[in-house]
């Protein structure tokens, strides 16, 4: 069995030259390692509550007006509001006024709505329906109960409307057969009420039929009673009126030859002259 030689125990580090650094306290290094741990630690928090106080205070501060932010073309600028001064010519309080008001209290255009068809009338004339003045055909308003007249030509104040044969012709008065038949009862008109219908003394009506002005028995239809309502208009002549068509119009009645019928509005004085006629006190 071999021997184990023991082993002398290690020397220590002194006798090796090296020797304990005895001109420091024990622990100094921890000390300073935690002090400078300790130092940047306030030093970060510090920094942090100042970034936080600054961009709170830009959050809160008030934006720059006027010309502050006019940094030129292409960018946002906020101008001041206008001080309100006094209302000028045609403007209220809330601005501009687009409309007048007329005496009911309602508001009236000043054109008329895009798209609207004009009416084919005479110049000069009104679109309205109401009668002309004086009261009744020939004047004021829709007669409320019918009104006996005789019709006389402007142009030949010596002639009236006549039913003859049926149709109806300007003529001069005779006897008395022939003044009986140159005397109506002016009625509100079969087809509207603001307008006109004639009937003559055996209690036919006046219709035009192919344009042509004749006395027929009333039908009972829609038709008959558009073809028997004419809407007076006022004439070119003082006192007189002008007779439109209801289902026509733009077709007044007319005297030619004579005769009495529809005929489409002409710009001329003849036309004009032959389309007037006045209501007067009947002859029979």
């Amino acid at each position: 069995m071999p021997r184990t030689t023991p082993q002398p125990p290690p020397r220590p580090s002194w006798e090796n030259g090296w020797a304990p650094d005895t001109s420091r306290t024990p622990g100094t290094r921890r000390l300073w390692l935690a002090g400078t741990l300790a130092l940047a630690t306030v030093i970060a928090c510090a920094t942090a509550i100042a970034v936080g106080h600054g961009g709170s205070d830009r959050a809160t501060a008030p934006p720059p007006t006027g010309a502050a932010l006019d940094h030129g073309p292409g960018l946002l600028s906020f101008a001041s509001p206008a001080t309100p001064g006094p209302a000028g010519p045609g403007e209220d309080e809330t601005g501009p006024r687009t409309a007048s008001t007329g005496p009911s209290g309602s508001a009236t255009a000043s054109a008329a709505a895009p798209g609207a068809t004009p009416r084919t009338s005479p110049p000069g004339t009104k679109p309205a329906t109401s009668a002309p003045p004086g009261g009744g055909p020939g004047g004021g308003a829709t007669p409320r109960s019918p009104l006996h007249r005789s019709v006389r030509s402007v142009n030949y104040p010596d002639r009236y409307w006549q039913v003859s044969g049926g149709y109806v012709t300007l003529d001069t008065p005779g006897g008395p057969e022939s003044r009986a038949d140159s005397s109506f009862t002016v009625t509100d008109g079969l087809a509207n009420g603001s307008c006109y219908s004639f009937r003559t003394s055996d209690g036919r009506y006046l219709r035009h039929r192919d344009f042509v002005l004749r006395a027929d028995r009333d039908d009972g239809s829609s038709l008959f009673r558009q073809d028997a309502t004419f809407c007076a208009r006022p004439s070119a002549y003082s006192g007189a009126v002008v007779l439109e068509s209801v289902n026509y119009p733009g077709r007044f009645l007319r005297h030619q030859n004579f005769r009495l019928g529809l005929v489409s509005y002409q710009d001329s004085d003849l036309y004009r002259a032959d389309s007037a006629f006045r209501l007067t006190t009947p002859l029979a």
